[in-house]
């Protein structure tokens, strides 16, 4: 089972990203992870736009796999 199926390419360059141009992208998408963290665990309508429990509702079965107490 030592045995590879594809050969090694010589000479593959893989690109470097420079850190300089990859952390506004990080931290985006970092704080768009909280946002959605936030509005699946701790919303439960009390700051939603639509008023009520609708985002509460939408997300309702991810809280319960995720563990998060609903009612």
């Amino acid at each position: 089972m030592s045995q590879h199926a594809v050969a090694p390419v010589a000479g593959a360059d893989l690109p470097t990203i420079p850190l300089r141009e990859l952390a506004p992208w990080a931290l985006f998408f970092g704080l768009l992870g909280l946002l959605a963290l936030f509005f699946i665990s701790a919303d439960q309508g009390a700051v939603s736009i639509p008023s009520g429990t609708l985002i509460h509702e939408w997300v309702h079965d991810g809280r319960h796999l995720l563990g998060y107490p609903c009612h």
